[in-house]
C-alpha cells in the first residue's frame, strides 16, 4: 500500500534511543518532518540527518518537529544519534512495521537476501493529521530536497 499527500498518516508507538516507547500522537501540535532513513551510521543518512539537525532552529521557527526513524534497533541508533548530537528523536522501526505502513519497504538492500530497510523518505505530516508532503527515493544514496521542504513548511 502506498500513501499519498491527503492521507491520514498511520500513527506508530517505537523506541527511541533510551528505550521510551513513542507515538505519532505525542508529538501533534504543528507540522511533523518524518524522516525514514535507509542505514543508522551510513554515510547518507548521515549527511540527511545532520542537515535536519543543523536545520533545526529554522525548522522550529516554522513551527515543524522532526522525527527520524530507522529500521535499525535502539542501541544501533543511540550510538548514531549521540556521535552527532541529533536535536530530535531517532525512533527504531526494528521490525519494519511502520516502515511497511507508509509503503516505504526496500527488500534486499545492496542485494543481500532478507535485509530490509526503509526507502530513503520524507513525510510532512500537517496538523490535522493528513500528509502533506511526500518524497519518497528508489536510490538510497540520493538525499532529499531540504529546500523543498522548508519551502513546504513556510
Amino acid at each position: 500500500m502506498s500513501l499519498n499527500v491527503g492521507d491520514i498518516a498511520p500513527g506508530f508507538e517505537l523506541p527511541d534511543i533510551d528505550l521510551k516507547l513513542r507515538t505519532l500522537d505525542e508529538f501533534k501540535g504543528g507540522k511533523i518532518i518524518l524522516s525514514f532513513i535507509v542505514a543508522a551510521s551510513s554515510p547518507v543518512c548521515e549527511v540527511e540527518l545532520c542537515s535536519f539537525r543543523d536545520s533545526w532552529k529554522e525548522i522550529s521557527d516554522l513551527g515543524a518537529k522532526v522525527i527520524a526513524i530507522s529500521n535499525d534497533g535502539p542501541f544501533a541508533n543511540k550510538a548514531f544519534a549521540q556521535k552527532n548530537n541529533f536535536n530530535f528523536p531517532l525512533l527504531a522501526d526494528y521490525t519494519s512495521n511502520t516502515i511497511k505502513d507508509y509503503g516505504i519497504l526496500m527488500q534486499d538492500l545492496l542485494h543481500i537476501k532478507n535485509y530490509n530497510a526503509a526507502k530513503r523518505s520524507v513525510f510532512i505530516i500537517n496538523e490535522d493529521g493528513k500528509i502533506g508532503y511526500k518524497w519518497v527515493s528508489e536510490d538510497p544514496l540520493k538525499e532529499p530536497n531540504y529546500d523543498e521542504i522548508k519551502n513546504y513548511l513556510k
